[in-house]
C-alpha cells in the first residue's frame, strides 16, 4: 500500500510542477505576480520565470521517472516552503501550496523508508 500512496503523490505532485512550469513558460505574464517583488525588479526577471520554469519541469519529471525519489521531494518541498513564505500577500492562492510541501515531505519519507 505505501507504494500506491508514493505513485499517487508522485502522479500529483509531478503534474503540479509540470503544469505550473508549461503553464509559465506559455503565458509567463500570468505568474509574475507570484514573484516576490524583489525578484520583480531584477532587470534579467525574464530568465529568472524561464529558469523557474525549467527547474519546475525538471524537478517534476524526475520524480514522475521514479528514480531516487527522496530528492526531488525534498528539492519540491523546498520549493514549496520558499513559494510560501515569499508570496503571504498572495496567501488566498498560494494556500495549495501548503499542501503540495506536505505532499512532498510524505514522499520525501515514503521515498527514505524504501
Amino acid at each position: 500500500m505505501e507504494n500506491l500512496a508514493a505513485v499517487f503523490l508522485r502522479i500529483g505532485i509531478g503534474f503540479v510542477l509540470i503544469y505550473a512550469a508549461i503553464s509559465a513558460m506559455v503565458v509567463p505574464g500570468a505568474w509574475t505576480g507570484f514573484y516576490p517583488e524583489f525578484l520583480q525588479a531584477l532587470p534579467f526577471f525574464n530568465s529568472v520565470v524561464i529558469l523557474g520554469s525549467v527547474s519546475e519541469l525538471l524537478i517534476g519529471l524526475w520524480i514522475l521517472s521514479g528514480i531516487k525519489i527522496f530528492w526531488p521531494a525534498i528539492l519540491t518541498a523546498l520549493f514549496m516552503l520558499a513559494i510560501i513564505f515569499s508570496s503571504l500577500g498572495v496567501f488566498l492562492v498560494t494556500f495549495r501550496d501548503v499542501a503540495i510541501f506536505f505532499s512532498a515531505l510524505a514522499l520525501a519519507i515514503l521515498a527514505k523508508k524504501q
